[in-house]
């Protein structure tokens, strides 16, 4: 019989995700299901190491984009990699967006019954592993500002309120990109995406696909806020490289440093200090997707 893990975040969203484990279980038909509820940081990583080590064919993903991306950090270095089907149950559910999975849980749980699939890149930054989104700048610390309060009232609008705030401080950061493409001046947002969605919206990196091997850098230069409040509609319609101040490399590895003390948010959470070497692992995971959806 096959075996399935079901990965849980109990702080996930609205804290429903526990609600969720007999309908996931029910629709597991076929598999012996095993249920690990994560209690810290960490415990999610832990748990998917397990299930790829002893051999899982299938991990269910229960929580956000945290939840994800810890046990996307436990696949990455196994020769055996479960499929993963996602449950998502975040404020923003930028990955879950990016693979066109349906964002109502219990519409998720009707994909555990699919056959279908689909590959998707990640991300390696230094010694840790991403799926979304690395942003360097003073507003995407915004986010660790956010609270689960405001979250859970706001949604995606949560970092935005806290963006806000952030542009009374604004500070451009010296950036130096180089590898295979190289790039050096005055940066006041700096984002390396592997998916379309950011922070929630899908416009914003549109030229982005989830499995097409490269890393989309953006590189947002320092200006006056006016200005910047002025590109922000440019931003949400996917207009962002239209702007001669807004620079779009593609890359398969890069390197970026900084003489500021720059602090990197990765999908979603406080990360490591610049310098970072971030390079793309093509279709590294596969993500179980609705019947008829494209693979």
């Amino acid at each position: 019989m096959k075996e399935a893990m079901i990965i849980i975040n109990p702080s996930s969203g609205k804290e429903e995700a526990v609600d969720y484990k007999k309908k996931a279980i029910h629709n597991l038909e076929g598999y012996e299901v095993f249920v690990r509820e994560t209690k810290g940081e960490g415990d999610a990583t832990l748990f998917a190491e397990e299930a790829c080590e002893r051999g899982f064919d299938l991990i269910i993903c229960m929580g956000g984009d945290g939840t994800v991306n810890e046990v996307i950090n436990g696949m990455a270095e196994k020769p055996h990699r479960p499929e993963v089907a996602l449950v998502p149950l975040g404020t923003v559910n930028d990955f879950a967006r990016a693979i066109s999975l349906p964002l109502e849980p219990e519409e998720a749980l009707e994909v555990l019954k699919s056959t279908n699939t689909r590959e998707a890149d990640i991300g390696k930054v230094n010694d840790r592993y991403f799926i979304n989104i690395i942003a360097v700048g003073a507003l995407a610390e915004a986010s660790f500002s956010a609270t689960a309060e405001q979250k859970s009232k706001l949604g995606p609008l949560a970092y935005v309120v806290e963006g806000m705030k952030k542009m009374k401080e604004k500070q451009p950061f010296p950036l130096e990109l180089s590898g295979e493409q190289n790039w050096s001046g005055d940066s006041l947002l700096t984002l390396i995406a592997m998916t379309n969605s950011i922070g929630g919206f899908e416009s914003i990196a549109p030229e982005a696909e989830v499995d097409d091997g490269s890393l989309h850098v953006y590189i947002i230069e320092d200006m006056p806020i006016p200005k910047f409040l002025l590109l922000l509609p440019k931003i949400l319609a996917g207009k962002l490289t239209e702007s001669p101040q807004v620079h779009h490399l593609e890359a398969s590895e890069i390197e970026a440093s900084s003489s500021f003390d720059m602090k990197a948010n990765i999908d979603g959470d406080e990360g490591c200090t610049l310098p970072l070497t971030v390079k793309s692992l093509p279709r590294h995971v596969k993500i179980r997707i609705p019947e008829g959806g494209s693979a």
